[in-house]
């Protein structure tokens, strides 16, 4: 197991898609992704208390990538398909394959953008909304 000890740069991150059913493929050209994870409060407070209580509830996640588009590549044109399809797995790696953590689950992705500027490179952001837990699994 290879752990991060001190900050690093995402100059090494990966992610990976799972396109047409087949094991996750390292999607060509990322610049940026993130991911957020939340939970639901439920409040449990009841009359004649004087401060207000709650309970962990249900979690979530959500994320997005913005890549350098590309036509070539199989991971592009399976996250370009697969707006409002079925769910479909994700990996997302920080810092490399081989050190530090590896983000998984199963999303649907929900959004597919596509920016085209004549000052810079044609880019895609895709949104995701997961189904199911996000796992971290230490390398």
């Amino acid at each position: 197991m290879a752990t991060n000890t001190a900050a690093y740069t995402g100059t090494s991150g990966v992610a990976k898609f799972e396109v047409d059913g087949s094991s996750a493929t390292e999607i060509a050209s990322v610049r940026s992704f993130s991911v957020s994870q939340a939970g639901d409060i439920i409040e449990t407070s009841v009359m004649g208390s004087t401060s207000k209580t709650y309970l962990g509830g249900k979690t979530t996640f959500t994320g997005s990538m913005d890549l350098l588009f590309r036509d070539d590549a199989s991971a592009h044109s399976g996250l370009f398909s697969a707006v409002g399809g079925t769910p479909t797995d994700i990996e997302l790696f920080p810092s490399g394959v081989t050190t530090g953590i590896k983000l998984s689950g199963s999303v649907l992705i929900t959004g597919h953008d596509i920016a085209v500027d004549q000052n810079d490179a044609v880019t895609a952001t895709v949104s995701f909304q997961g189904t199911g837990a996000l796992t971290k699994t230490d390398l």
